[in-house]
């Protein structure tokens, strides 16, 4: 499976956001969009979603010789900032979102199993949602992204705010489910990336452009990185 991007432009008054984005994802990887604060990483990814039209391009589905709109539920987006209904316990949310997805999960399981599986505590899983830490919250909003088994998981910077426990926990979890979908994973912090990234892409100029790994580990290749960065941050 391959997820295309083609001539994907946006534009907000006289910044050009997005330069006729043309891109491929495949799947069983976990690519790491890499760009500065406000290169448009989040602009991309809501492009991608629908929650805010592009200018002009379109967004594809390939899985062998078919080729298809992407649609709604292609889609996981996980935000850095979780949302997640504060007046609910985090039992009755995975069971609320459980039921009301029943029709298209495959395989559902006890409520307990989803719990464990994100290390959520048992003493915490009947707790207000208002009551959870930010790590838990984001815990919680990442579960029922996989629970959905989506194409296409968009990770907005979901690491940046977590302890560093959580945060291991996360990639590892990322890791071991990446397998047939596509991971995109948003950040500004380099070493997260190379870390956690079986691919690098950056978002420089309102462009995309894979980045070798290998060069991503010499410092001059990093600093290359950095001052085109620092370069489109000055646009």
């Amino acid at each position: 499976m391959k997820f295309v991007m083609e001539h994907v432009s946006k534009r907000y008054g006289e910044k050009q956001v997005l330069r006729d984005v043309d891109f491929a994802f495949e799947s069983g990887k976990i690519y790491g969009l890499l760009g500065r604060n406000g290169a448009g990483k989040t602009t991309l990814f809501n492009c991608v979603n629908g929650d805010i039209k592009a200018d002009s391009g379109n967004f594809f589905i390939i899985e062998g010789d078919n080729r298809r709109n992407l649609k709604p539920e292609d889609i996981g987006y996980v935000l850095s900032t979780p949302t997640v209904p504060e007046f609910l316990t985090g039992r009755e949310f995975l069971k609320f979102f459980l039921d009301i997805h029943e029709k298209t999960i495959r395989n559902p399981r006890p409520l307990d199993e989803y719990f464990d599986g994100m290390s959520i505590a048992p003493e915490d899983r009947d707790k207000l949602l208002k009551d959870y830490s930010h790590g838990m919250k984001n815990k919680m909003q990442m579960l029922i992204s996989i629970i959905a088994q989506p194409n296409i998981l968009l990770l907005d910077e979901p690491l940046t705010s977590l302890d560093v426990v959580v945060a291991e926990e996360m990639k590892q979890l990322l890791r071991s489910l990446k397998t047939g979908r596509i991971t995109i994973f948003s950040t500004h912090i380099m070493d997260l990336a190379l870390d956690l990234c079986d691919e690098i892409v950056l978002l420089n100029h309102g462009e995309l452009e894979i980045v070798d790994k290998e060069n991503l580990d010499s410092q001059e290749f990093k600093e290359k990185i950095i001052a085109a960065l620092r370069e489109d941050s000055h646009e």
